[in-house]
């Protein structure tokens, strides 16, 4: 037997999985409440039991994504020995991971317009840039990059990673991702300490 615990649980996931479709598929201004329960099963009483409306689901839809994302860069990241090759395969799994149309338009297109480009970075630095920092301070530790303040350096790069995907989820052509990681190959290189 179900709890209701349970129960809420499986329809806040429900509300979180069918509005990440119809947000990913149609874009969040064209998708209305109704169409969300809907495709949901559910009510709009259960759908306002759990968020305070439609802005505050996409926020959730948005974080999810966005954890998605740093889990991605994180596994890359981690199959890797050496730090730096470490740096390197999280930010290229960034990149790769900013394509895959599923997430674009949640966290690239309709993320910093829905919430406003404050809330957008707030919630990249929780989960991406954090990563980065970590990444970047642990290198200037090692001597592998030149010591130097990080916090610039991370929000220096941060910006040209999604600045570049924001890029390719606009105008990316079918060759633009394999020029792209390799422009970025190229400048982290240069970051290296000689």
């Amino acid at each position: 037997m179900t709890t209701r615990a349970e129960q809420r649980e499986q329809t806040r996931a429900t509300l979180l999985r069918e509005s990440r479709r119809l947000f990913a598929d149609h874009g969040y201004a064209a998708v209305g409440l109704a169409e969300i329960v809907a495709a949901a099963g559910v009510t709009k009483g259960a759908l306002y039991h759990h968020f305070a409306g439609k802005s505050e689901l996409f926020q959730a839809v948005l974080e999810q994504v966005q954890q998605e994302v740093a889990e991605r860069v994180v596994a890359a990241a981690d199959a890797r020995t050496e730090p730096w090759e470490q740096l390197v395969a999280g930010c290229q799994a960034f990149l790769t991971a900013s394509t895959d149309p599923l997430l674009q338009r949640i966290m690239l297109v309709d993320g910093p317009a829905v919430l406003g480009w404050a809330q957008w970075r707030r919630l990249d630095r929780d989960n991406s840039a954090r990563h980065l920092g970590e990444a970047l301070t642990e290198l200037v530790e090692l001597g592998v990059i030149a010591r130097q303040p990080v916090e610039p350096l991370t929000h220096l790069l941060s910006g040209a990673m999604n600045e570049a995907a924001l890029w390719l989820a606009a105008a990316g052509g079918p060759g633009d991702l394999a020029d792209t990681r390799a422009a970025l190959a190229r400048l982290l290189e240069s970051l290296r300490a000689r």
